[in-house]
């Protein structure tokens, strides 16, 4: 697969990521979008990357969650769990023991194909700390091998004034549930 943009596509999804980090900058305080131009031009995997972010819903902005501006992080800043990352299970695994109604994909080969990481509950707890995030959708989250191993794969959402973190089967798939996702520069 070719991941790689025209110019054209480019300079479109830089516009809008430029537009997004100067409308919120209660997400990333004290960066500058000249540092952060630098970064991006100099990967253009990483603009690939955030171009499919973009074209499935996710609103990819940078958002600082620990003191560091070494690491810089794009995470899906979409109200809602991206529209177009929705309707999976959590992995192939998952998907190959359905034995009806299977869906298209899911999130771990997804996330992969995107050249993205799922969100961690860790992640997700910090980025509703910023803003409130799924409060009509939920989202899968990385699930530990414990957790997966034993079928079961977690999801949080935002209810309630309150992060929830909770359990389905890995194979299980809703038309509100997504998945987050987050690309390190």
């Amino acid at each position: 697969m070719n991941k790689k943009l025209t110019s054209e596509q480019t300079q479109e999804i830089l516009s809008k990521l430029k537009v997004r980090f100067a409308q919120n900058m209660h997400r990333h305080e004290g960066l500058n979008w000249t540092s952060v131009l630098k970064k991006l031009e100099a990967n253009t995997e990483s603009l690939w990357s955030l171009n499919e972010m973009e074209k499935t819903g996710g609103e990819p902005d940078i958002v600082i969650l620990e003191n560091s501006l070494e690491d810089l992080f794009f995470y899906d800043c979409s109200k809602e769990s991206p529209a177009g990352r929705r309707s999976l299970c959590y992995d192939k695994a998952a998907l190959e023991s359905r034995k009806k109604f299977k869906p298209k994909n899911n999130v771990v080969d997804m996330a992969k194909a995107m050249g993205v990481t799922i969100t961690t509950e860790a992640e997700y707890r910090g980025l509703q700390m910023i803003e409130n995030f799924d409060t009509k959708t939920s989202s899968w989250l990385k699930t530990p091998d414990k957790i997966r191993n034993l079928g079961g794969a977690i999801f949080g959402d935002f209810r309630f004034d309150t992060v929830f973190v909770y359990h389905n089967g890995a194979e299980s798939y809703y038309a509100a549930r997504g998945f987050r996702a987050s690309l390190k520069l």
